[in-house]
C-alpha cells in the first residue's frame, strides 16, 4: 500500500446504536490501531496519518466521533464526555484483537476514559496527543472562540481556509480548499463546519471542571497499558509543566515533544509525529 492511498469507508455502531462513518486503510489481517480526532475536526484529520500508518503494517480506522463529519448527532444534543468513551469501547469491541488507540484532544479524552474506567477497553497501548489531565485555560479558551467564530458560516472553502491560516500562523499556509471542504457542509448557499453546533455547550464545561483532573489521572493509572503522551512543542493547551505532572503521577506513561508543532500535532508536523510514535508503537507487545 502506497502512503497516498484512498481509505475505503466503513460503518460502526456507537453508544445507544447512533452510526459512525470511519475510513479504513491497510490489510485486514493486520493489527488494529483507531485514530480518533479531536473536537471539532473530522476524520479527514487523519489523511495523511493514516495510510502513512498502515504502510507500517497497521490496520488503520479512522471514525468520525459523533456530532462530527457523516456521523451521526446525538438527538438530544448530549456529547458528554462518557458517551464518546462509550462509543469508543463499542469501536474496540467491534474491532476486537486489542487495538491501539491514538487519540488527540477530544479524541484522546474519550480513549483515556474507555482504557481506564470500567468496563475497560480491551487494548494494546494508548497515545494521547496533546492532551493530558487538564488543559491550559488560555489556549482552550482559544480553540473555543474559534469555534464560536463565523456562526453563519463562509462563502466559499477558499474563505474558511484563509480563517483556519489566521488561527495558526505557525503552520504553513495551503491553497488546498479541496482538503478543507472535506471539513465543511453545505447549508443553504453557505459552508459551515461539520459538526453539531450543540457540541460547544459541552466544551464550554469541559474545560477543566471540578474533580475532572483527578478523574482522568484515575483513568490512567487503572488503564493497564503503555501510554505515551505526544506534546506539541509549541502547544498553548498541553503545557511543559502539565505534560511533566502527568508522567509523574502514572508511572506507566512518558512522553515525547514534536518541535515547531502546536495543539494540533499530526496537522501540523505530520511526518515528525510519526516519527516520534514509531519507537513506542514497535516496543508494543
Amino acid at each position: 500500500m502506497t502512503a497516498g492511498a484512498l481509505p475505503r469507508t466503513r460503518g460502526f455502531v456507537g453508544r445507544d446504536g447512533i452510526l459512525l462513518t470511519a475510513d479504513v486503510w491497510g490489510e485486514a489481517s493486520s493489527p488494529p490501531l483507531v485514530l480518533l480526532h479531536g473536537g471539532g475536526q473530522t476524520r479527514h484529520a487523519w489523511h495523511r496519518t493514516g495510510p502513512r500508518l498502515a504502510t507500517l503494517g497497521w490496520r488503520v480506522v479512522a471514525p468520525d466521533l459523533r456530532g462530527h463529519g457523516t456521523s451521526q448527532w446525538s438527538a438530544d444534543g448530549d456529547y458528554n464526555l462518557g458517551l464518546f468513551a462509550e462509543d469508543v469501547r463499542a469501536l474496540v469491541a467491534a474491532l476486537g484483537g486489542r487495538p491501539v488507540l491514538i487519540g488527540a484532544s477530544l479524541g484522546g479524552l474519550s480513549a483515556l476514559l474507555a482504557a481506564g474506567e470500567a468496563p475497560r477497553a480491551a487494548i494494546r497501548a494508548l497515545v494521547l496527543v496533546d492532551v493530558a489531565h487538564r488543559p491550559d485555560p488560555h489556549g482552550a479558551r482559544r480553540i473555543v472562540d474559534f469555534m464560536r467564530h463565523r456562526p453563519d458560516g463562509f462563502a466559499d472553502p477558499g474563505e474558511a481556509a484563509a480563517t483556519v491560516s489566521a488561527h495558526l500562523p505557525h503552520r504553513p499556509r495551503t491553497a488546498d480548499a479541496e482538503g478543507i471542504r472535506k471539513n465543511l457542509r453545505r447549508h443553504g448557499d453557505r459552508w459551515v463546519w461539520h459538526w453539531d453546533p450543540r457540541l460547544l455547550d459541552s466544551f464550554e464545561g469541559r474545560m477543566d471542571p471540578p474533580g475532572m483532573a483527578e478523574r482522568l489521572l484515575a483513568a490512567a493509572r487503572h488503564a493497564d497499558v503503555p501510554i505515551l503522551l505526544v506534546r506539541g512543542g509549541i502547544s498553548d493547551v498541553v503545557r511543559e509543566d502539565i505534560a511533566e505532572q502527568f508522567c509523574d503521577r502514572v508511572p506507566h506513561a512518558r512522553r515525547v515533544d514534536v518541535a515547531d508543532a502546536g495543539h494540533m500535532v499530526a496537522g501540523d508536523r505530520n511526518e515528525h509525529f510519526i516519527d516520534a510514535i514509531i519507537p513506542f508503537l514497535e516496543g508494543i507487545e
